[in-house]
């Protein structure tokens, strides 16, 4: 028998309206494993918002306190609020063997993965700008000044995608959960995360490390 795995930080990015709070909640509701990360903010609760369960609310002192001692993984200021990833919400879920999910935006992305070059990064793309479009339209949220911001928005993070791992095309809901799905179980079937994690001890004994074949050739 193999002790606890370490648990995956997955990074989710993607344009607004392309669907990643539907896509994670499906994945959160089918699986044990996966824990949402819960995000600190310095913005007032909005009604039916839990402290602990929804954000963690801050005031702005505290806020800069946790920038000044390293507690996020990532933090951005949107329009005259701040939001972070608190690192020891991370830390403690990942060594309890639990796949923790960041829905974060692009810039938040990039600076998680600097941060935690082991992380695993997905891009969730719209087959297209006009299906992404029609998304925003028909979510009914957003006016069409507000929308066309949005789409301008979506263009510049869509040229950061060759930065993610990985990516996949929210055509359709089922599918894309499949792949998100399956990029879970290949990471942590990588070799890699198999040693870290003791798991050939099993094969091969504590005493006697596995010798990897040349990934070069012979």
């Amino acid at each position: 028998m193999t002790g606890l795995r370490k648990g995956l930080l997955v990074v989710v990015s993607g344009p607004s309206g392309v669907g990643k709070g539907t896509l994670l909640e499906r994945l959160l509701a089918r699986r044990e494993d996966c824990v949402f990360s819960i995000s600190a903010t310095t913005r007032a609760p909005r009604p039916g918002e839990v402290e602990g369960r929804h954000y963690y609310f801050l005031d702005p002192e505290t806020f800069n306190d946790w920038i000044e001692r390293d507690r996020f993984l990532e933090w951005n200021q949107v329009h005259s609020a701040y939001y972070g990833t608190p690192r020891e919400f991370v830390e403690s879920a990942r060594a309890r063997g639990q796949h923790v999910v960041l829905d974060v935006d692009v810039k938040g992305g990039l600076e998680v993965m600097s941060a935690e070059p082991d992380c695993v990064s997905i891009f969730l793309a719209p087959p297209d700008l006009e299906a992404l479009r029609w998304r925003l339209r028909h979510r009914g949220t957003e006016n069409a000044e507000q929308i066309a911001g949005r789409l301008l928005v979506a263009r510049s993070e869509l040229k950061h995608m060759d930065r993610y791992a990985y990516t996949i095309v929210n055509d359709e809901l089922e599918r894309a959960q499949t792949q998100l799905e399956a990029v879970l179980e290949a990471e942590m079937a990588r070799t890699p995360r198999v040693i870290a994690d003791g798991q050939v001890h099993a094969l091969f004994g504590p005493d006697l490390e596995p010798v990897l074949p040349n990934s070069e050739g012979p």
